[in-house]
């Protein structure tokens, strides 16, 4: 599904500005950030403009390509933060805002045990939670709008055995 180099399709730009909240907001949903949120959607929609999926698909193809790649920035942003923190040790003596630092580790113990799950019940679970519907879920993961519920549902489960799992481990 892609297009001859250089080739960008005609409706890219009503594309994206019908699209570019809810991509976004996928995207933010996973990371937690905004900016990296728009980060990601540039990517998604520079893959989108070299495609041919057609443009009534559009939005469940963005939705699902955000979700993805949010997951791989957290996957890589992982290993580079591991780097990060090897090169330059953070000094124990820095003073902290506890609540802030408790917040923040444990939006990263979710997201990353996000980053574990399978693929398709980590997509489903994002999507969810970003406001689709099921019938968006559906429609977009290709699954029939009755399993959403249980998709999701077990994906919830999963993620709280990955969370219970590492929790146990540190």
């Amino acid at each position: 599904m892609a297009r001859s180099p250089g080739v960008v399709r005609p409706d890219l730009e009503q594309v994206f500005r019908t699209s570019y909240p809810r991509v976004v907001a996928v995207a933010a949903r996973v990371l937690g950030s905004r900016d990296e949120a728009e980060d990601v959607a540039q990517e998604v929609f520079l893959t989108f403009g070299r495609s041919d999926v057609p443009a009534g698909e559009a939005l469940p193809w963005l939705s699902v390509a955000a979700a993805h790649t949010a997951l791989n920035h957290i996957r890589t942003g992982k290993r580079r933060a591991g780097r990060e923190e090897a090169a330059h040790p953070r000094d124990a003596t820095e003073p902290d805002v506890a609540d802030a630092v408790v917040a923040r580790e444990e939006r990263r113990r979710v997201r990353a045990a996000l980053a574990r799950l399978p693929r398709r019940q980590a997509v489903a679970l994002v999507l969810r939670h970003s406001g689709l519907n099921y019938a968006e879920v559906a429609a977009a993961l290709g699954l029939s709008p009755g399993s959403v519920g249980t998709t999701v549902r077990r994906a919830e489960s999963a993620l709280r055995e990955e969370l219970n799992r590492h929790a146990s481990s540190e």
